[in-house]
């Protein structure tokens, strides 16, 4: 059986000017600022007018843990929002942007696919409108101010062995991890260990991400603590006089992007943090306009719901004071017999066995979701290799914990295959109001909010943690930081920090390398295993398939 290639289905889509999917969402004309005909960004004067309009339903798409066989937690996202419009509701969907880094590591593109996709999706996967951009360069304007403060005087008495700050770029390059920098002699400024993280695991992506309009970005940039003195007292950006310039280069990039699905709905894509290592949601600002503009809005947090989910609904809900009106759990056949025990290459062979051993991660994330109060539906994202025995197993192992399983059949067949999907959903809502809470109190103390987390959602024994760590956090919390969430940097393949231990581990041991306080974006990262906030290219990157034809056109990315 031969399919078409995402980027093939793309290239064929009959896209409307943007201001006609601004129309669907009452966006007048004057109110886009086009890039392009087929995207724009909303104007931060339009979306201060909404401020006394209602919300509509937020709905959560969110997953399993990741297998090499794929979930489609964004095809299901576009999907669900393509299916509610189909049955006559008015909906909109928010997802992030793409970071070059995966794209042309192991990704390959984070744009839907098959029918559930968004376009443009050339342009969304690469350079887009340059929001990834501007937060780089801003990022990076404080990290050369730094240096510069420190080598004309450094009036603010900053150690030089203990700037925090690191720079950015948004590449998967491991050899940035840790550089030595301002060597050369005196010119050029005091030699000190250094080092890059990818754009999408900045604090200022962060604040971007959760900030709720200018001032409030301005603010929380001014937050960032950039070093410490030798007494130990933080430096912040403000006190190098840098939160101004940063934000007139984040200007533009606050106003969220207005692109459309191949069935001419309207998406927001706004915002990227990674999941794993960051927070993993798109913009409030873009979420918060979409709930004033649709009466229901689709969202998805990265990778699975012990990452994104649990960020999304303990940070950004928490902090953007959001309720979440349902979750939507996304599982395939495949992952299920993955998790089974089955190999990639055999998956396209029945193994009813293999997918009942493979659910109980399935399970886990149920339950997790449950926690929070949300009500949740599992939606089975159906590929053509499989069989009705195990859609059967799958949708009878769900039915045994309480809850229900949507075959859904999107990627091939756009919005139909997820009319009875949208219509749960509605229903779901409609009957079963969510009684949404985060997981932890904030007054929790910062280890106690970690071990919440390692026990609750990851079902570990214990938190291994240096004593030199648990010092970091106390006086943290005798700074005033006490109550900030935790943002918990971990694989996101397993629920231990294994990424080869599949399944629903439990009794394990949680392992924390390091803290990093982002008093900016308002949490503290911590840092588990052997996960890196500066990935490296695999093997074949995807970067080596990806090129112009003889056409023109963009070829490997998918």
């Amino acid at each position: 059986m031969s399919y078409k290639s995402d980027i093939e289905i793309a290239r064929e889509a009959k896209k409307k000017p943007i201001q006609e999917i601004g129309e669907k969402l009452g966006i007048p004309y004057e109110h886009l600022l086009p890039f392009g005909h087929d995207k724009a960004k909303v104007s931060e004067n339009f979306i201060k007018s909404l401020d006394d309009r209602e919300n509509g339903k937020l709905i959560l798409v969110t997953a399993i843990n990741p297998t090499p066989a794929g979930e489609g937690k964004t095809t299901t996202t576009v999907g669900l929002g393509d299916g509610l419009n189909r049955v006559g509701k008015k909906a909109a969907i928010c997802i992030r942007e793409a970071s070059l880094g995966p794209c042309f590591g192991m990704k390959g593109g984070a744009a839907g696919g098959g029918y559930s996709q968004v376009v443009p999706m050339e342009e969304m996967n690469l350079h887009f409108t340059g929001d990834f951009h501007a937060i780089t360069s801003a990022h990076n304007l404080l990290a050369a101010l730094i240096d510069n403060h420190i080598y004309w005087g450094n009036e603010q008495g900053i150690d030089v062995r203990r700037v925090a700050f690191r720079r950015v770029l948004d590449m998967n390059d491991r050899a940035l991890r840790q550089i030595n920098c301002s060597l050369g002699g005196v010119a050029n400024g005091f030699p000190r260990e250094a080092g890059f993280d990818i754009t999408v695991a900045s604090e200022v992506m962060a604040i971007l991400c959760l900030a709720n309009d200018l001032a409030d970005l301005e603010r929380r940039l001014g937050d960032i603590i950039v070093a410490y003195r030798r007494d130990r007292s933080p430096v912040f950006c403000r006190d190098i006089k840098a939160d101004g310039a940063m934000t007139v280069l984040l200007q533009q990039a606050m106003q969220p992007n207005l692109v459309q699905t191949l069935e001419n709905n309207p998406a927001f894509v706004h915002g990227g943090p990674f999941a794993n290592i960051a927070h993993g949601c798109n913009s409030v600002i873009a979420t918060k306009t979409a709930l004033k503009l649709a009466d229901y809005v689709v969202t998805e947090a990265g990778f699975g719901a012990d990452l994104g989910a649990e960020k999304f609904l303990d940070i950004k809900c928490r902090q953007a004071g959001l309720k979440p009106d349902a979750a939507v759990i996304v599982a395939t056949v495949r992952a299920m017999k993955m998790n089974g025990g089955v190999a990639k290459a055999d998956l396209g062979e029945e193994n009813v066995e293999a997918v009942n051993a493979g659910c109980p991660n399935l399970g886990r994330h149920m339950e997790n979701i449950g926690k929070f109060g949300v009500p949740a539906v599992v939606a089975i994202n159906h590929f053509y290799s499989d069989t009705d025995a195990e859609i059967a197993a799958l949708q009878d192992f769900v039915e045994s914990q309480g809850g229900q399983a949507i075959v859904c059949r999107h990627w091939a067949d756009g919005s139909a295959g997820t009319e009875e999907l949208a219509n749960t959903v509605v229903k779901m809502i409609e009957t079963t109001p969510s009684q949404y809470k985060p997981l932890y109190p904030i007054e929790m103390s910062l280890f106690e909010k970690i071990e919440t987390i390692a026990k609750e959602i990851y079902r570990a024994n214990e938190v291994v943690a240096d004593q030199k760590l648990l010092d970091q956090l106390k006086s943290w919390e005798e700074q005033g930081y006490g109550k900030l969430p935790v943002c918990m940097a971990k694989t996101q393949y397993s629920f231990t920090t294994d990424p080869n231990k599949r399944g629903a581990p439990t009794g394990h041991s949680l392992p924390i390398r390091e803290v990093r306080l982002s008093a900016g974006a308002g949490f503290v990262v911590v840092v588990c295993g052997e996960i890196m906030t500066m990935p490296g290219l695999p093997r074949v990157p995807a970067a080596e398939s990806i090129h112009i034809n003889n056409d023109g056109l963009i070829e490997g990315l998918f």
